[in-house]
């Protein structure tokens, strides 16, 4: 099964998903947060792509948002909105949802995009799927790593 992978922001929310074997992560879409959209509101476009994708054979296994902490691992003020919206999401549905550290997956994705994309308004336009790709594959890998 695949798994979703969720990069939650203020204004926009990144959109990953795995491949069937739940190995490789890859970006699919940013979703833009209107202006005050709530977060329930936001939950629903989220499962309107999910909806979309679990019609697939391969289905979905479940979602992997990230957590945003300081560098030292403390809690920041965006880490109790994301848990909020976690916790909202496991009430709207039955996919289980974990939560995974996204220390500099921004960072990461922007100089993943910068190989191939020289124009910075077009991996700007990328960078938050690209974001929730690090953050499910870095998910993905740790999964991996407790198998071995």
């Amino acid at each position: 099964m695949r798994v979703i992978g969720l990069d939650f922001g203020r204004r926009r929310i990144g959109v990953a998903i795995s491949d069937a074997s739940a190995t490789l992560a890859r970006p699919l879409t940013t979703l833009t947060r209107g202006e005050g959209e709530s977060d329930r509101s936001t939950i629903d476009r989220v499962l309107a792509v999910v909806a979309r994708l679990a019609a697939d054979d391969d289905g979905i296994g479940g979602f992997v948002v990230g957590v945003p902490a300081g560098l030292d691992g403390s809690p920041t003020e965006e880490t109790e909105r994301v848990a909020a919206f976690m916790d909202a999401l496991r009430t709207r549905t039955s996919i289980p949802v974990s939560g995974q550290d996204e220390r500099l997956s921004s960072r990461e994705a922007e100089s993943r995009l910068a190989l191939r994309e020289r124009n910075w308004k077009k991996r700007k336009e990328r960078l938050d799927a690209a974001a929730a790709a690090v953050i499910l594959q870095d998910y993905l890998d740790g999964r991996k790593n407790l198998r071995i």
